[in-house]
């Protein structure tokens, strides 16, 4: 049975980018997606309509450009001694996202997590819709997710631990044991049990007794 379970955000904590954003960036409709992005994480929208709304712009827009999001981007230094690190002590690591498994997927297989939950967008003749398959992962889903895993796991909820940057970590990082704030948003900065400002997850190993 594992010992404790980590569950991580992904867009902004588990990698550098906003996945949305670039895709918005593929579909010209950049500045628009990152100022709802960016409202949406401050708490000041409601996450699943906002998200929504971002993905509608992307109607019509090419399937290849997932590829091509998928090149640019970059995971967070300390991404790999914090799975490896946890993975030694017995633990589990885990990611869930507003974002998309057509992204997360081959990320999440690279560093070797062991569970992971995120939107997926619909494609029809090689083109993005503009519409998700299936109920959005907002703020409840990630709580959700977690509460799942742990349960899996046979891991008691005070020995979880959530990491996450924006307002809809807000209720996974209220379910677990732990809350660490990851270079956090305002309304995250006030509720973590713990804030981590320097982009590297290494660091949260120690906060672990790691």
């Amino acid at each position: 049975m594992p010992r404790f379970l980590v569950v991580l955000d992904v867009d902004s904590t588990l990698i550098e980018e906003e996945v949305v954003e670039q895709l918005a960036a593929e579909a010209g409709v950049e500045a628009a997606v990152r100022d709802i992005t960016f409202r949406a994480m401050n708490g000041e929208l409601d996450f699943a309509e906002s998200l929504r709304e971002r993905v509608a712009s992307f109607a019509g827009l090419d399937a290849a450009a997932i590829s091509r999001v998928l090149g640019r981007i970059t995971l967070t230094r300390g991404v790999a001694e914090l799975v490896a690190g946890v993975h030694a002590a017995g633990g589990r690591v885990a990611a869930v996202s507003g974002g998309f498994h057509e992204v997360i997927d081959p990320l999440a297989r690279h560093v070797g997590l062991d569970h992971w939950r995120a939107n997926r967008l619909e494609i029809q003749d090689g083109a993005l819709t503009g519409r998700l398959l299936g109920p959005v992962v907002d703020a409840q889903a990630k709580a959700d997710a977690l509460h799942a895993w742990a349960a899996e796991a046979g891991v008691p909820l005070a020995r979880t631990v959530a990491i996450g940057d924006g307002a809809n970590d807000l209720r996974m990082m209220a379910a677990c044991g732990l809350s660490i704030g990851f270079d956090a948003k305002a309304p995250v900065r006030d509720e973590a049990d713990l804030l981590l400002d320097e982009r590297d997850l290494a660091l949260v190993l120690p906060l672990l007794g790691l």
